[in-house]
């Protein structure tokens, strides 16, 4: 068999180590399909930014910053690898940040996590939520692939920055102290949200969400029929979603309430007679 030809991308170099080689099956399981979207579309706008303001961009749109017009696992698209990599790093630091820092908040629907008090080494701390740790991700995964950082804006380091991101971080730390009251305040007996009473029930019930079948067993449980049957659970999910705006819009009021309760008010002072 010949071996003139080779093709250009399995003779470049692969990389001898992978971006996330440490990390875990539970780091990886905590990577969403909408994180994977995110992290997909933020790697393109990224390298193609850099890759247009310094004149690099080839006709078909790809990003070009590698050697030869490859990335460093053959794709003609750098933005691909750097997606790649940024997947994996997002799902080590993700995991890291769970494993060592306090919550700071939870997402109201799910009753999930979804901020952290996050210190860096040589800073002040403050508030990482996912959208975050992937932007973390995405530039960490394109200076692994060739690209530089953009130069830092100055907004971020004046004293006003620094006093709003001060006043941001206490109150937001206060909030979620206070999340489990505004919670409980806003769903009251659950009377008012019975879809998501019924989700919540199963879900609580089951060992592994991602084959429980939760929406397919409310639906049953609520309309009887076939089991996984697609209108009885289009139902359900529109049920639940405008449960969950309602809830959601509750707790803004009460969150709110709480922020304003303590406002000095403007007193009118009497007539005298």
């Amino acid at each position: 068999m010949s071996h003139a030809f080779i093709s250009p991308v399995f003779s470049r170099d692969i990389p001898s180590t992978v971006a996330g080689e440490a990390v875990t099956a539970e780091d990886m399981a905590r990577v969403t399909e909408a994180d994977w979207s995110a992290i997909v579309e933020s790697a393109r706008r990224y390298c193609w930014k850099l890759d247009a303001s310094r004149s690099r961009k080839r006709a078909d749109g790809s990003a070009t910053i590698a050697r030869d017009g490859y990335g460093s696992y053959g794709h003609d698209d750098v933005s691909d690898d750097v997606a790649q990599d940024a997947v994996l790093i997002y799902a080590r630091r993700l995991g890291a940040i769970i494993r060592s820092c306090v919550v700071a908040s939870v997402d109201v629907a799910t009753r999930e996590p979804d901020r952290w008090q996050y210190r860096p080494q040589d800073g002040e701390m403050f508030l990482a939520d996912r959208a975050l740790i992937r932007k973390w991700a995405v530039k960490d995964a394109a200076r692994r692939n060739g690209y530089g950082t953009p130069k830092p804006t100055s907004e971020a380091t004046t004293p006003e920055a620094a006093e709003q991101r001060a006043r941001y971080l206490a109150s937001a730390t206060y909030f979620a102290s206070m999340a489990d009251v505004i919670f409980a305040s806003a769903w009251g007996d659950g009377s008012d949200f019975p879809t998501l009473r019924k989700i919540m029930d199963v879900a609580n019930g089951a060992d592994d969400l991602g084959r429980a079948g939760v929406f397919s067993t409310v639906a049953q449980q609520t309309y009887g029929g076939k089991y996984g049957s697609g209108r009885p659970q289009r139902r359900i999910r529109d049920a639940a979603r405008a449960e969950a705006r309602e809830l959601s819009a509750r707790c803004d009021a009460i969150r709110d309430d709480f922020a304003h309760r303590d406002r000095p008010t403007k007193c009118t002072p009497e007539p005298e007679d």
